[in-house]
């Protein structure tokens, strides 16, 4: 709960332990085994970054964290410890958070839509369980597509590439290197996984815009935005990877802010062991570099697992604040966790790390957190402070209440196939040489000052390669197609009939459109992960 200006995490008979809000991006663990009470943690931990105005993302692992949207009620329980450590007159009262609920397959909350431009190569190699080999035809394949401006939204614009370059691979091969049918036979049969999987739901547009994450409603809380993931779990890959590219596009787009007096954002990665295991060396070095950098794009990350040992050791450096519940030591490696947790702690010479982690009750931890100074405090053993909102899942009727008032649903909630590389490569034509010559003077006229404007445009798209909004590629090209064929091919709102020689017009001007968009599409820069910047 959020008092005296500080994140209240939880109490004993002789002190509390609260969070700093100017520390807070400076990362933090919650671990502890199954029923420990990792959720109610991390449910008082939302509600108080809510409280103080910062927007939250976190993933619904079970549905009981769609509570956070219901008035909570009193237990026995929760009534002995309001009066124990006097948390009424701390300003502890029931009440429900600001909340928006998403889900990557639309049926607990908003659509949320990645296409695969913005995810890139990296990421979409990672979900696939690619071999090195077959991640470097995919990269051939985006390569291609950005440099020719055919986005690639969906799974059948992939699929379609993957054809193209293989058909045109004498093409490519000199500028991209070896392409190989069986690598590009794997991927296709890969995707239909990926399609079984929730694929086609998940890639396409609209895509997600995650400044809508970073909402604030009308009293200055800030939204907690609550991925339903019972369903998305049983495809951990998609899960880890998605909250990878969320994390990454956040601090490729985010600009600098230094130290500030609370986060801007922060953002809960559960079941973190997902993301870690059978992690490639080369993902882990710069997964280290974004939590490690981030914070000062004032984003706090904070790691959800089992046990510390889950996480790697450079990351786990990084995590000044951290909440250890109970951990069971039944076998060596129950016991090897609890000496791994025991160690992450400045000791508390009043008891024994290691044998307090194993014996702590459910709704006990033990608590460090960055001082002042942002140096770790002695670790202490407390009782959790409960949740001002609801403890459990809410009603079916609520949540779709809920989603139904949303104002983002408009936005979200249909699907659009707008033109893509499918449809590019559907409709290709020939390139005619002699085709100057049959169009009208004017014409050209209009092709020439489309090429002139494409030349214009790269270092305008470099320059706001920074900015967390920016047009597409395609949506520069879009309207440098319309300035070409307005007037060529409708006259006064309605449909004329084409002539051959306005046929053969805008032959010329989606050519002069393919050189345009090489022009500007050599803007297009994608981060540590492939994403699109």
């Amino acid at each position: 709960m959020f008092a005296e200006e500080k994140i209240l995490i939880g109490c004993n008979e002789s002190t509390s332990v609260s969070l700093l809000p100017k520390l807070a991006n400076r990362h933090g663990l919650i671990a502890g085994a199954t029923g420990t009470g990792k959720t109610v943690t991390l449910k008082v931990l939302a509600e108080s970054f809510s409280d103080l105005g910062v927007p939250v993302f976190l993933a619904d692992m079970k549905g009981d964290i769609s509570g956070l949207a219901k008035v909570g009620s009193g237990n026995d329980f929760i009534t002995k410890n309001r009066e124990r450590y006097g948390l009424d007159d701390k300003g502890f009262k029931f009440k429900e958070c600001p909340v928006e609920f998403w889900d990557l397959f639309g049926q607990k909350g908003l659509p949320v839509r990645v296409t695969l431009s913005e995810m890139g190569p990296v990421l979409l190699s990672k979900i696939l369980n690619l071999s090195e080999a077959q991640s470097g035809v995919l990269n051939i394949v985006f390569k291609v597509a950005d440099e020719h401006c055919l986005p690639i939204i969906d799974l059948k614009d992939l699929k379609a590439m993957i054809n193209y370059v293989v058909e045109n691979k004498a093409q490519f091969e000199g500028e991209y290197g070896a392409i190989t049918e069986k690598s590009a036979n794997t991927i296709l049969r890969s995707l239909i996984t990926l399609e079984d999987q929730g694929g086609n739901d998940f890639f396409g547009e609209p895509a997600l815009e995650l400044s809508d994450f970073m909402q604030v409603d009308d009293n200055g809380c800030g939204v907690i935005n609550i991925l339903d993931a019972q369903k998305l779990s049983l495809s951990p890959e998609i899960y880890s990877t998605f909250l990878l590219w969320m994390l990454s596009t956040l601090f490729e787009t985010l600009p600098e802010v230094g130290d500030m007096n609370k986060p801007k954002f922060v953002f809960f990665f559960d079941e973190a062991h997902l993301l870690f295991d059978d992690m490639a060396p080369e993902f882990g070095k710069k997964i280290e570099q974004i939590v490690r950098l981030i914070r000062s794009k004032g984003v706090g990350v904070y790691f959800i697992s089992q046990s510390p040992a889950d996480i790697p050791d450079d990351i786990l450096a990084q995590l000044g604040n951290r909440v250890q519940h109970a951990l069971h030591a039944y076998t060596p490696k129950d016991q090897k966790a609890v000496k791994v947790a025991a160690e992450t702690f400045r000791a508390n010479p009043d008891f024994d790390t290691a044998e307090v982690i194993s014996n702590l009750g459910i709704g006990q931890a033990l608590v460090s957190v960055l001082d002042e100074n942002g140096v770790p405090t002695v670790v202490e053993q407390v009782d959790i402070v409960p949740p001002q909102s609801h403890i459990g899942a809410i009603e079916d009727d609520l949540r779709n209440e809920l989603i139904n008032i949303s104002t983002l649903k408009s936005k979200y909630w249909d699907a659009l196939d707008a033109e893509s590389a499918y449809e590019l490569l559907l409709n290709k034509i020939d390139s005619n040489p002699n085709i100057e010559s049959e169009v009208p003077p004017e014409t050209m006229e209009v092709i020439e000052e489309v090429k002139e404007q494409a030349q214009q445009e790269e270092p305008e798209v470099q320059e706001e390669s920074s900015e967390v909004q920016q047009p597409g590629a395609a949506d520069v090209i879009g309207g440098i197609l319309g300035t070409v064929l307005a007037g060529q091919t409708q006259t006064k709102g309605k449909r004329a009939k084409k002539s051959e020689t306005q046929r053969m017009a805008e032959k010329a001007a989606s050519q002069a459109m393919n050189t345009a968009a090489r022009e500007v599409t050599k803007g297009i820069m994608r981060g540590l992960f492939g994403q699109m910047k």
